[in-house]
């Protein structure tokens, strides 16, 4: 996979600078506990609490999938991105837990039916069928991710972004890559502190999420190559 030698190195990288700067990324095992500085669920927006739920869950569900797949996964490339998934989104996750707590914010301890009927339907899975079909649902996972990320983010920041990053990687040089991923997104402005915050972490986490987006892309490609063979 092309991606995968630059992901390895770049992804803890952004990880870094993305979660320990901001206070969140999506969550894990968690439950809703005040911080000693925290203020009451009800003082924080619904689209926040909202916001925060959901990317808790799609975090969840990826690293669940992921550690599924670190079993059971034919290909040494699939259990490699796994177990990336899995340290990238248990750090992730441990940040989330962190802002939640300090404004009381309540997120799922445990998969909903819908991600739990889709890891058991991938565990009926074998060989290059399973390894198409975890990645197949990495590009849908992170899909949904990016495109909610691309909610608190400024557009035209965000257009210009992706037109750098088109042009820098039409190569698909690593190096262009990593040039690419190290460039600003800018959030989308906020007066509410709580907002301006989730909206600064979707930023700041913004070129990691799109990194894995492509990196899932080109795993998925790779295996329905092999599986056609």
């Amino acid at each position: 996979m092309r991606r995968m030698g630059f992901m390895a190195v770049a992804l803890a990288a952004t990880i870094a600078v993305g979660c320990n700067r901001s206070e969140n990324k999506p969550a894990t095992d968690t439950t809703a506990t005040a911080g000693t500085a925290g203020r009451a669920e009800n003082s924080v927006g619904a689209g926040d609490r909202d916001f925060v739920r959901d990317v808790a869950m799609m975090n969840m569900a990826e690293m669940e999938l992921s550690r599924t797949a670190l079993q059971h996964a034919t290909e040494a490339n699939t259990k490699k991105f796994a177990q990336m998934m899995v340290d990238d989104h248990t750090s992730a996750g441990d940040k989330l837990k962190a802002f939640a707590a300090q404004r009381n914010i309540e997120i799922p301890a445990q998969l909903d039916d819908k991600h739990r009927d889709d890891g058991q339907k991938l565990s009926e899975k074998k060989g290059l069928d399973f390894d198409k079909e975890y990645a197949d649902k990495m590009v849908q996972g992170h899909q949904d991710f990016v495109d909610k990320l691309e909610s608190r983010i400024d557009k035209d920041t965000l257009s210009k972004w992706k037109a750098e990053y088109e042009r820098k990687t039409g190569d698909a040089k690593e190096r262009a890559e990593a040039e690419v991923k190290a460039m600003a997104v800018t959030a989308e402005k906020s007066d509410d502190p709580t907002t301006q915050s989730l909206n600064q972490w979707a930023a700041e986490t913004y070129p990691v999420a799109f990194a894995h987006l492509q990196a899932a892309k080109d795993l998925l490609d790779g295996v329905r190559k092999r599986s056609t063979n």
